[in-house]
């Protein structure tokens, strides 16, 4: 007779064998990213707190930067799921650091969803904190800041916040802005924080075996994150089983056409086309 339960309340989940890091990266040089697993355990990620996992597109794009972070997402073990480019180096700031700038986002804002080390906040306004090859020890904004997107080369999710990248994007670019997007969306924040690390950029970023597949797909990425989010954030009419309601950005045109007697003419429209 089988005596298992038929329902498992769900507190009482067996969350299964956690840990706090994972170390998620592309790699199309496996020497590079070799020197990187080196300083992250040099750093104090070890197997204790931490497992590293990777994408191999070292003989060809298996998965670009968009199904890549949501493969990571959903297959990493980890409290903070780090993803990150081959090309950089822990030189600076070790794993306490992190543990710290984390504990401090915990109380500064409960709902963070991903911090990074680079960012805009704003059209013009960019938080930053990295030694990279456009200068040394680079420390831009006053940190924590919280920003509306981040820059790929280090970015921390947390598991919690139950984020992914959006599957009708593809491409190695701005997919740490449509995370941050997403996370807007579900009401969490992204920001900036003082984690100073190495990034060595140029040639080295994910790319095919030529530099320019990776510099060349940088416009018609942008294009069609822009085109995704026209289509996304178009004014629209949305009917449930209770009621029927218009939402937009804007304030006056939502509070005009949600009066009765608009959506009254809505339905009749509707109606009319969709005969």
């Amino acid at each position: 007779m089988d005596t298992r339960p038929l329902a498992i309340e769900i507190d009482s989940l067996d969350k299964g064998a956690r840990i706090k890091y994972s170390v998620c990266t592309l790699v199309t040089k496996h020497d590079q990213y070799q020197e990187m697993l080196d300083s992250f355990r040099a750093g104090g990620f070890i197997p204790s707190n931490s497992e590293f996992i990777y994408v191999d597109n070292s003989q060809s794009n298996k998965y670009d930067g968009y199904s890549a972070t949501n493969r990571f997402l959903l297959v990493a073990r980890g409290e903070y799921i780090i993803l990150c480019h081959q090309d950089i180096r822990l030189h600076a700031d070790k794993v306490e650091v992190l543990d710290r700038k984390i504990e401090e986002l915990n109380m500064l804002d409960p709902h963070w969803a991903a911090l990074g080390n680079a960012g805009g906040m704003y059209p013009g306004c960019l938080a930053i904190r990295i030694t990279d090859p456009s200068g040394e020890n680079v420390h831009r904004g006053i940190l924590p800041a919280r920003v509306a997107s981040l820059d790929e080369n280090f970015m921390v999710v947390r598991r919690s916040a139950n984020l992914s990248v959006s599957c009708d994007l593809k491409g190695f670019h701005f997919y740490g802005t449509d995370l941050c997007v997403v996370a807007g969306i579900l009401g969490r924040s992204c920001y900036v924080v003082d984690f100073h690390l190495l990034h060595i950029g140029g040639e080295s970023q994910p790319m095919k075996s030529k530099d320019q597949v990776f510099r060349s797909d940088y416009h018609p990425s942008r294009q069609r994150f822009i085109d995704k989010y026209r289509r996304a954030f178009a004014p629209r009419w949305i009917q449930n089983t209770g009621t029927i309601i218009f939402v937009s950005g804007s304030r006056l045109l939502n509070f005009i056409t949600n009066w009765k007697m608009c959506r009254s003419l809505a339905k009749r429209y509707h109606r009319l086309i969709h005969k």
